[in-house]
């Protein structure tokens, strides 16, 4: 997720001047059932996510009745998932409006709801280790415009309906087991009215036409996290551009802007070839831009088709644009394809996608225009001399306080300052090593959930030395540590 970089760039201005063990195929020991857990634990977000199962793929049908982009819309969705224990209940993560009825591998079972959490109760316990499907049939949900405080649900724009789920907001859509611990395969299929586009994660199947509508089904083969879906349905325009390499792309606008937006979007390619000579092959079949014309406050790195406005493409904006692209893009390594372990690990994500958007403006020669400095050195220095303030207003790179504000996670530590921490690792091992370490995190994670101390693990071994007390002082420290290769940088 980016922040608009003016955001960013405020901060910058302003100081320079239970458990869900996720494993196929593993041995659980049958103890008597029990139910699982409501929420992982995560220490930002307990709630989200849900113990006792693992998902493995998600089906999800969505009917939009009208060319209203305001509607209620209802769904089925089917879950196939392995009991990760002995379970007598379990609970799917849904802020929707109303459920009509779940069935657990096709029989009727009941169901509770409570705040977000749905409880199903099948009519047998489920023995662990055994694949289960359970469908959640008649589900609405009613999208709401982008709120002050953030840009996140399932959204009404005036062209039709798109999903920004980061960190939770996917539950408000569909149900789920909503944490990124949790990843899966998805195939979506939308139905709306003649006329009308439906777009979603993944590669297209097929179209259907039938009794004046359309249904357009999509497969996302690779694991995803609920956070990251998209799909998007109005008076759209799908634009299919040649490969870049092996990869597809398609960027999705609204018909009315079509001819200023399109133009716009074709940087990505090159985008796409220059992050592949950075860290090697895209992960997922396709990639493009989605563009809605209301405003959200950002951007969102949704799997295979990132989320922008269309006041971002206003001419003036042109290089702001070119850096959030770059952003959204990296985030597809750093965060879509391997997805945070727990919440606290935003950085992870933000800090790679900073660190990598910045490089991109920098080799561009775009840097000064996009970030007020003339080169990354100069940046990293102005961000070094304000990191403890950085600190502590945000908390630790490592360690955002708190969720009481989706800002509290999103903060500008985690990007600003898990950059620097990248910048730091790159100084004290040098670069060609650091080169090694980023190509090695996205390919032996690929497709699966890691956390901070598997990134540090990973590092050390590349590098060949414990790199354990250096990380863990840059990312949790109440102070920043001195700058390897830079004595002179200070902490103002």
């Amino acid at each position: 997720m980016f922040r608009r970089s003016r955001l960013i760039a405020a901060t910058m201005v302003a100081g320079v001047a239970g458990t869900l063990i996720a494993v196929t195929g593993t041995s659980y020991a049958q103890t008597a059932p029990s139910p699982g857990s409501p929420g992982l634990g995560d220490r930002l977000y307990p709630m989200l996510g849900n113990g006792g199962y693992d998902v493995q793929n998600y089906d999800l049908s969505l009917f939009h009745r009208t060319k209203n982009p305001k509607q209620t819309v209802s769904g089925d969705v089917t879950i196939t998932a392995e009991a990760t224990q002995s379970l007598s209940r379990f609970n799917l993560d849904f802020t929707g409006d109303q459920v009509a009825a779940v069935s657990v591998n096709g029989r009727p079972a009941d169901f509770a709801r409570s705040g977000s959490e749905l409880t199903v109760t099948p009519r047998q316990h489920l023995p662990a280790g055994r694949r289960f499907t359970v469908t959640v049939a008649g589900f609405t949900a009613t999208p709401a415009p982008p709120g002050p405080d953030s840009m996140m649900g399932f959204l009404t724009t005036p062209d039709g309906t798109v999903l920004a789920g980061q960190p939770e907001a996917s539950q408000r859509l569909f149900p789920n087991n909503n944490h990124p611990r949790d990843k899966a395969t998805y195939t979506i299929s939308v139905t709306g009215p003649v006329g009308w586009t439906g777009t979603a994660s993944g590669v297209l199947q097929h179209t259907r036409s039938r009794n004046g509508y359309v249904t357009s089904t999509y497969r996302e083969s690779h694991p995803m996290a609920s956070e990251l879906v998209q799909v998007a349905v109005g008076d759209f325009v799908v634009k299919r551009r040649a490969p870049v390499g092996r990869t597809a792309i398609r960027d999705v606008v609204p018909r009315r802007l079509a001819a200023d937006l399109l133009p716009r979007l074709d940087q990505e390619r090159a985008q796409l070839a220059w992050m592949e000579r950075k860290i090697g092959p895209y992960p997922f079949e396709n990639y493009g831009s989605l563009v809605v014309a209301v405003e959200l406050g950002g951007a969102l790195e949704t799997q295979t088709l990132s989320l922008y406005d269309a006041g971002l493409f206003a001419d003036e904006h042109a290089d702001e644009a070119s850096a959030i692209m770059a952003h959204e893009l990296a985030h597809h390594w750093f965060g879509n394809s391997v997805s945070p372990w727990s919440w606290t690990d935003i950085w992870l994500n933000e800090g790679h996608a900073h660190f990598y958007e910045l490089l991109h403006q920098d080799e561009a020669g775009k840097f000064q225009e996009s970030f007020g400095a003339p080169d990354r050195e100069t940046y990293f220095k102005a961000v070094y001399g304000m990191s403890n303030r950085l600190r502590t207003e945000h908390g630790p790179v490592g360690a955002p306080p708190d969720a009481t504000s989706f800002f509290h996670v999103f903060n500008p530590n985690v990007y600003l300052g898990g950059a620097l921490v990248l910048y730091a690792l790159q100084e004290k091992i040098g670069a060609a090593t650091f080169a090694q370490v980023q190509r090695a995190w996205v390919s032996s994670y690929r497709g699966k959930s890691a956390s901070t101390q598997d990134f540090i693990a990973l590092a050390s071994r590349v590098a060949g030395e414990d790199l354990d007390p250096f990380l863990t002082g840059w990312l949790y420290g109440a102070e920043t540590p001195p700058m390897p290769g830079h004595p002179d940088w200070t902490v103002t």
